[in-house]
Order: C-alpha cells, then sequence, then structure tokens
C-alpha cells in the first residue's frame, strides 16, 4: 500500500503547483499593469545591484556641465557639481533599498512574532502584548523619528533600517494578531491543538504557513513606508548629506540648486522624484496581484 501511496501523493502536490502557476499566469494576464509592476520591482532590485558598476558617478573637469537640463547625454541633465542625474539615482537605489529591506524585515518579522503569540496565547499574554503594541502606536512616530535623527545621527541603511523597524512594527502586530484570532477557530488548528501539538509546532508548522502570503504583502507595503520616510528625513536635513539617497538629492535640487524655479535644474528633482512614484507603483501592483493570487473570492474565473 505504501509503495502506492508516494506517487499518488508526489503526483498530487505537482497537480497543485501546476494548478497555483496557472492561476498566477491567468491573473497577470487579466491585468498586464500587474506584469509591468513584477517588472519594474526586479528592475529596482537590478538597479541596486548592479547598476553603480555599470553607470558610475564622476565629476567633470571642466565647469561647463553643472546643472546642465536634460538632453541625450544626461537624461536628467546633471547637479550643481556636474554629476550625471541618472548615475546619482542609480547609485541612491542601493541605500534606498536596503535600507528599506532592512526596516520592512524587522517590522514584519517583530509584528509578526507578537501578533501572532498573543492571538493564539490569548489571556494574560494578548492583554499584556497588545497594551505594549497600543502605547507603541499612540507614540507619535514623526516626531519621535525626528528627534532620534537629530540626536543619533544615523547614516548607515542598517542603521536606519534598525531604527525604522523597531518604529514600524506595531500596526503589522495588530494586523497579524486579527488573523490569528481567525486562523485559531479552523478546524485544523483545533486539530492540532487536540492532538497536544506544542504552541511553537502550531505556530511554527500550522499558523505560519497559512499566513504566509499575508506576512509577504506586509513587508513589501512596509518596503513603501521606508521609502518615504528615509527620503522625508534626508530632504529635512537631519541626516548627513554623505549618504548616497534620493532625500539628499530632493534637498540639494530644491534648496541649493533652485530646482523649483531655475528650469536647467529641474531634471536634478524629477530624477529622484521619478523613481520613488516608480517604485511606489510596482509595490502597489505587485501587492495587488498577491492579493487576487491568494484570495481565491477575488479571482474572476
Amino acid at each position: 500500500m505504501s509503495a502506492t501511496l508516494v506517487p499518488e501523493t508526489a503526483s498530487a502536490a505537482s497537480t497543485m503547483r501546476r494548478n497555483f502557476w496557472r492561476g498566477v499566469w491567468r491573473v497577470m494576464k487579466r491585468k498586464p499593469s500587474r506584469m509591468a509592476g513584477v517588472v519594474i520591482l526586479a528592475g529596482f532590485i537590478l538597479m541596486a545591484v548592479v547598476g553603480p558598476m555599470l553607470l558610475p558617478e564622476h565629476l567633470p573637469g571642466d565647469t561647463s556641465s553643472i546643472t546642465q537640463p536634460p538632453s541625450w547625454e544626461h537624461w536628467f541633465g546633471t547637479d550643481p557639481q556636474g554629476r550625471d542625474v541618472l548615475a546619482l539615482v542609480v547609485k541612491g537605489s542601493r541605500y534606498v533599498l536596503l535600507t528599506a529591506a532592512v526596516t520592512a524585515l524587522i517590522t514584519v518579522v517583530a509584528g509578526t512574532a507578537i501578533g501572532l503569540f498573543s492571538g493564539f496565547k490569548r489571556g494574560r499574554w494578548d492583554t499584556v502584548l497588545m497594551r505594549l503594541t497600543d502605547m507603541k502606536l499612540t507614540i507619535p512616530g514623526l516626531p519621535l523619528l525626528l528627534v532620534l535623527a537629530t540626536v543619533w545621527q544615523f547614516g548607515s541603511p542598517l542603521q536606519m533600517g534598525l531604527v525604522l523597524g523597531l518604529l514600524g512594527w506595531g500596526g503589522v502586530a495588530r494586523a497579524v494578531r486579527s488573523q490569528t484570532l481567525s486562523l485559531r477557530e479552523r478546524g485544523f488548528i483545533e486539530a492540532a491543538r487536540g492532538l497536544g501539538l506544542s504552541t511553537s509546532h502550531i505556530i511554527g508548522r500550522e499558523l505560519l504557513p497559512s499566513m504566509a502570503p499575508y506576512i509577504a504583502m506586509n513587508m513589501l507595503i512596509s518596503v513603501t513606508g521606508a521609502v518615504y520616510s528615509q527620503v522625508g528625513l534626508f530632504f529635512l536635513g537631519v541626516l548627513p548629506y554623505e549618504s548616497d539617497n534620493w532625500g539628499v538629492m530632493l534637498n540639494l535640487a530644491v534648496f541649493q540648486a533652485g530646482a523649483m524655479v531655475t528650469p536647467t535644474a529641474l531634471g536634478y528633482l524629477l530624477g529622484p522624484l521619478l523613481a520613488i512614484l516608480l517604485l511606489t507603483l510596482a509595490i502597489v501592483l505587485v501587492v495587488d496581484a498577491m492579493d487576487e493570487i491568494f484570495n481565491p473570492r477575488l479571482r474572476e474565473e
């Protein structure tokens, strides 16, 4: 009997995988903009990894190329030091995406751990953890972030990602707890508890896999928030200008190059702005596709 069960099980798993990828293809084909979002997001990741090596910034030997308008040679013009704006955007993408990735990872890991444990255990643990979460959510995030940035002057992606992640886990914890409360009453969880399985086993082997798509979407959404937060801090000038960040470019474009009133410096402002908008749009499209892929009720068969 066991000899026939293994091939049948493998065949069923293979069929499930094929059906899943067919569903993914149908969702993407129905709205090509979602595929565009995947391509754009992958392009940003590739740009952050290899872009600075393919398009390095360099200082010109003369002053004639300073603050030039967009042209075929310099698509977004040049900055007040004569550097190509597109090369600066590409170089800054590494800092921005690395910071956003660290932030999203810390936010989701901390929020998921607290939300899962709180929602599953209930009782005293739930009360204590949720009161701490409520206290965290009532603290104004932007003023606290400004104070920390001014005092600490964290400039590296890891430092900034750590701070942003530790300040942003509250919403994820609340959302994951709500999902956990819904799932803990399902039959497969009740069966696992009836078998006497440990809390760590049920959370790690039963609840967490069921919530993986939801957690992945929260991670992508956290990336968007991290991009806005770090760019805003650099734009406000509370962090060192030595860092390669789109916010530094926006600050220099507005307050030093006069991009708001000088047409020749407009490209210096538009370069990082377009990068932020494209990255945000790509994430929104990918999250929309994931929501339909993993939520059968949203599919239009």
